[in-house]
């Protein structure tokens, strides 16, 4: 088990944008120990503050193999935009009532982050790592 509880990546991306050039952009990924079941990426556009979404794990583990996703956030491997190998780039398709975006990575940059977080929390045991009691407290405080 890895000693650290957090891993970070710097990750280059391209926004896919119809019958325009693509937009290439830095995002960064975030996963902690302390929401074992969730990566946080950080969408780095130009802003005071970079642009956050939250989703599942293993919705970017799966989507690396196969399209998965329902509503919000789809993820689904394929040879890109610009060609190239099969399987060697990843779509993340976002859905907000703001617009939708469709961004493209590389696939052995977001396996190598995978990797390093399952390092820190293997697959499967993620709730050993919930303070379900706190979690509970938080809630319920915020309730009243």
């Amino acid at each position: 088990m890895n000693s650290s509880s957090t891993v970070s990546a710097e990750l280059g991306l391209r926004l896919v944008v119809p019958q325009q050039t693509i937009v290439p952009l830095m995002a960064s990924l975030f996963y902690s120990r302390e929401d074992p079941y969730a990566i946080r990426i950080a969408f780095h556009v130009g802003l005071d503050e970079p642009v956050e979404w939250i989703f599942a794990r293993d919705l970017l583990a799966r989507g690396i193999e196969s399209r998965e996703g329902l509503g919000d956030v789809q993820v689904w491997p394929s040879a890109g935009t610009e060609g190239g190998e099969p399987g060697s780039v990843l779509n993340l398709e976002l859905s907000s009532p703001f617009g939708q975006a469709h961004f493209e990575a590389p696939v052995k940059d977001v396996a190598d982050f995978l990797r390093k977080t399952y390092q820190i929390v293997v697959a499967g045991e993620e709730s050993d790592h919930v303070n379900v009691e706190a979690e509970l407290t938080d809630l319920l405080r915020q309730a009243s």
